[in-house]
């Protein structure tokens, strides 16, 4: 099977992402060949272009995701973050604070962008409940940013808890 199909499944790489991938991507296709054998039917081609193509979909999505990560930590280290870090860590502090239910609310919303409705449906309750759990943890997550030491301005401790309102 490797004899006869190797080239193909190469060239048909080599045709989606370049000649760089290639040699890795047909080994992985192997090695997954040959652990499913009893699986591979005849003829065996199509099975090893399809197992081909999600190993190349595979590494393109690990590679996307090094990418990004590689940007994020380029942007860190280009650019003077000082302020915007020791108001990460304001937040974060008051964050920590709270009670896990109360951060869980918060980090729904904010962080993870869904709406009072959807974020219900996360912890299991009506969204009118959620909308007063929401408020509580937004005022006490104000009250622990006004006490963070960390805090230069209070004016900024109020604009950073209105951005999570």
């Amino acid at each position: 099977m490797y004899d006869e199909c190797r080239q193909r499944v190469w060239a048909y790489v080599v045709s989606q992402a370049g000649r760089q991938v290639a040699d890795e991507v047909v080994s992985e296709t192997f090695a997954i060949a040959w652990r499913r054998f009893g699986d591979v039917p005849d003829p065996a081609l199509p099975w090893l272009l399809v197992v081909a193509r999600n190993v190349l979909r595979d590494n393109i999505r690990a590679e996307i995701r090094r990418e990004s990560l590689a940007d994020e930590l380029r942007a860190w280290t280009e650019e003077d973050h000082a302020e915007q870090v020791a108001e990460r860590l304001v937040v974060l502090k008051a964050l920590a604070s709270l009670a896990p239910a109360e951060r869980e609310l918060l980090i729904l919303v904010a962080w993870q962008g869904l709406s009072p409705r959807d974020a219900a449906r996360v912890v299991g309750c009506s969204p009118a409940a959620f909308r007063v759990r929401l408020h509580r943890a937004r005022k006490r997550l104000a009250g622990a940013m006004k006490s963070a030491s960390a805090v230069r301005s209070p004016s900024r401790v109020r604009s950073l808890s209105e951005e999570w309102s």
